[in-house]
């Protein structure tokens, strides 16, 4: 048992220079404009140090949190070095003030900055992170937390949680071997860099239905392949549970846990621990409250989860493990005197699949209103194990247009039919969708903005198409997103 004592963990957490996980007071004021620098910062990696993005407030702090009905006016400023751009996940904005590259508008060049104002009417739990090329493996992303000022009543401690898959290798390099069909070891591939910068200009590619290959290191036992990347840590708050975040607590506090999954690539469970709690909200919408421990989160998706702690004195670890893998991170609860255990960073055993039957049948506390249905949509989602290239193919017979179209006001279903041998977290721009069938039958689902399509599967979303624009509608895993598994959803 190894304890951290508090010295240690002030220290700990000054290495992180100006980054701050802790959800200040007020991150914006009602009409003033906040600045966000892309900036790059070094963390520390299993005792090596790592160059990496962050999005950055003048304070110090990591991303933005503001309350629901008031204005996101941000000031985007360029200093990474590189040209960059951040998409807004999860709210709803016009369309020219998306964030994607060579979509909505152009990515900033070094040293330039861009004014960013509308209006935010939801509450929830979101994140920024960049759409251009792959610097989002390199941990260009942050919380963007959307409180809703009626909580503010309520006696409960936030603790937001950002994930992130971390490699040390270059990002374009792990695309380059998959995309010629070698599985990504480390064992495989060529000594590991500590840059961030690499890529491929997303606005450039062919977004027509294509095809993918596969981790044979990493094949679940059932057949599914559940992972195609290898990673060298897995990060909450830009730690490891070599050195975990540890979070003060007071006995008996009520906590509200906002986890965003970050990853480029990888699907956790949450793992409560002897704690249970009350999922209230996923991609930043409520549902009808499901009690648990054990709490599925694919790629780009969030979870908020409510619990009231023990009315002693302790440390309990909320960890995530890797879908597929043993691999574990986390944070610790923990109150003042509470003694806290070293943790290791991987389970006894394996965890399958995530559990996407029990997410999907997740039900909506503020569902669409009811309505005919105007457009149907049948959509393939494609792959080949034997090449890394995946595609969004619509199965009309009169779709041969490259994207998928709509009009405005009308209410439209997408059935998205799962071909491959991995699943697929799809993630709509601009939108908000209910999940209303699973494999062909109806159900009354959550409202979100990214579903996991399990494998041979098919899940049906219907979102109402009331922001006119050109929307992005990809998979948020980041290298299939860039070898193919992406379109737009455009209006007519």
């Amino acid at each position: 048992m190894r304890r951290l004592s508090r010295r240690r963990f002030l220290v700990a957490s000054a290495a992180l220079g100006a980054v701050s996980f802790a959800p200040p007071a007020r991150a914006a004021s009602h009409g003033a404009t906040t600045k966000i620098t892309i900036g790059t910062r070094t963390i520390e990696v299993k005792k090596k140090a790592a160059k990496v993005f962050g999005l950055m407030q003048p304070d110090g702090t990591h991303g933005l949190i503001m309350n629901a009905g008031e204005r996101f006016r941000v000031r985007l400023k360029n200093d990474a070095g590189e040209a960059a751009l951040i998409h807004w996940h999860g709210l709803t904005p016009p369309n020219d003030q998306d964030g994607v590259s060579g979509v909505t508008q152009p990515a900033l060049e070094p040293g330039q900055s861009y004014e960013y104002d509308f209006t935010v009417a939801l509450p929830g739990t979101n994140w920024m992170h960049s759409h251009h090329v792959l610097q989002e493996q390199s941990l260009m992303a942050a919380p963007l937390i959307v409180r809703d000022p009626k909580d503010a009543a309520r006696d409960e401690q936030e603790v937001v949680i950002l994930l992130h898959d971390f490699t040390f290798e270059m990002p374009d390099r792990i695309l380059s071997a998959l995309s010629k069909g070698m599985s990504h070891d480390h064992g495989a591939m060529a000594p590991a860099a500590q840059d961030p910068h690499a890529g491929h200009d997303m606005s450039n590619m062919d977004m027509s239905g294509m095809d993918m290959p596969h981790d044979m290191s990493q094949m679940n036992m059932a057949g599914m392949d559940l992972n195609d990347v290898s990673y060298d840590a897995f990060l909450a708050n830009d730690r490891t549970l070599d050195d975990p975040e540890v979070v003060r607590v007071d006995k008996g506090q009520r906590v509200r846990l906002r986890v965003i999954n970050a990853a480029s690539a990888t699907n956790f469970m949450i793992d409560l621990g002897p704690l249970s709690g009350s999922l209230t909200d996923v991609d930043g919408r409520p549902i009808v409250p499901v009690m648990g421990n054990r709490f599925p989160l694919a790629i780009a998706q969030r979870a908020d989860v409510r619990f009231t702690l023990p009315v002693e004195e302790g440390a309990w670890p909320v960890l995530f493990q890797r879908e597929g893998d043993t691999a574990l991170t986390g944070v610790v609860l923990a109150t003042k005197s509470g003694t806290i255990a070293k943790i290791a960073d991987q389970a006894h055993q394996a965890i399958g699949a995530i559990d996407r039957a029990a997410s999907m049948l997740y039900e909506a506390a503020e569902p669409l209103p009811e309505r005919r249905t105007d457009r149907e949509l049948k959509i393939d989602l494609t792959g080949s194990m034997m090449t890394y290239r995946w595609g969004i193919a619509e199965k009309a017979a009169i779709a041969h247009h490259a994207h998928l179209m709509v009009q405005e006001g009308e209410r439209v279903e997408m059935m998205l039919t799962n071909r491959t041998e991995m699943s697929h977290p799809m993630h709509l721009h601009g939108h908000h969708f209910q999940v209303v069938a699973v494999n062909g039958s109806r159900v009354k689902g959550a409202v979100r903005d990214t579903e996991l399509v399990p494998i041979g599967g098919s899940v049906t979303l219907a979102f109402d198409a009331f922001n006119p624009g050109k929307w992005m509608f990809h998979c948020h895993n980041l290298y299939h997103m860039l070898s193919g598994m992406m379109t737009q959803v455009r209006y007519l």
